[in-house]
């Protein structure tokens, strides 16, 4: 039998209180909001970023209250915290950036008003969200598939060459992490990053010549050659039926006369 079944945890046991498609919510969200941070954070003078991540931050806070009950409530705050840390740390170690302002004053102003009960709540939901692979899985995997793709959208993005091979890299060394650091569901995650990098180059005609190409080659190259040789074949199967299914749902339908 695989190592490496179709189906490789058991079930959430926070979707009690987060379901998936709120999880899937949570990580989306996330993601527009560290956009608009960086944003703010390296092309508006203070003022603005200020006033920018105050407003973020009521938006997210209120989003964050909107859950039923108060172990909800801490969990929906909880992987707003653990996806902003995510992001800013994988845009750290891909840019080589010491600090980003705006996330550190987003992610203070989101602790900052916690009861000491709520801040207990709110530790323990973090906690547990990293406690073990299946917590808040749903949520683990939209999160990474947004993080993967904007990396990869920056490496095929970019004019220089060796800058393009060097963030496809910092894209691999991601994905292997993750093969190790969740070993039932990494490979997954990373079967996922590579059909959906296959599937935007199929719609939107994508890294089909020149460095673009050449650095989503050394990204599958690399993966091909670091991963051990049953999670390869695991990792590669999944994504081709991923993308088949994909191409298959995307015809047109047949009409019949």
């Amino acid at each position: 039998m695989s190592s490496f079944p179709e189906n490789v945890l058991p079930a959430d046991p926070l979707a009690g209180w987060t379901d998936a498609d709120t999880q899937r919510q949570a990580a989306r969200m996330v993601q527009d909001t560290f956009a608009r941070v960086f944003r703010l954070t390296v092309a508006e003078p203070e003022a603005v970023r200020r006033a920018g991540v105050s407003e973020l931050h009521g938006a997210l806070r209120n989003w964050a209250q909107a859950g039923a009950g108060e172990e909800a409530r801490a969990l929906r705050l909880a992987l707003l915290m653990s996806g902003l840390d995510q992001w800013g740390l994988a845009w750290s170690q891909a840019f080589g950036l010491v600090a980003i302002p705006g996330l550190t004053e987003l992610i203070g102003a989101l602790r900052t008003g916690l009861d000491v009960q709520d801040e207990a709540r709110f530790l323990r939901q973090f906690e547990s969200v990293g406690s073990a692979e299946q917590n808040a899985i749903d949520f683990k995997v939209e999160l990474r598939r947004g993080i993967h793709l904007a990396l990869w959208h920056s490496s095929i993005a970019a004019d220089d060459r060796d800058e393009a091979l060097r963030l496809a890299g910092q894209l691999g060394g991601q994905l292997l992490a993750l093969v190790r650091d969740m070993p039932q569901a990494g490979w997954r995650l990373v079967a996922d990053a590579l059909a959906s990098i296959q599937i935007r180059c199929l719609a939107d005609g994508l890294a089909v010549e020149g460095i673009a190409q050449e650095a989503t080659q050394a990204l599958f190259s690399a993966l091909s050659r670091e991963l051990p040789t049953e999670c390869r074949d695991a990792v590669l199967a999944h994504a081709g039926r991923a993308v088949i299914a994909w191409q298959q749902a995307s015809r047109p339908s047949a009409t019949v006369h």
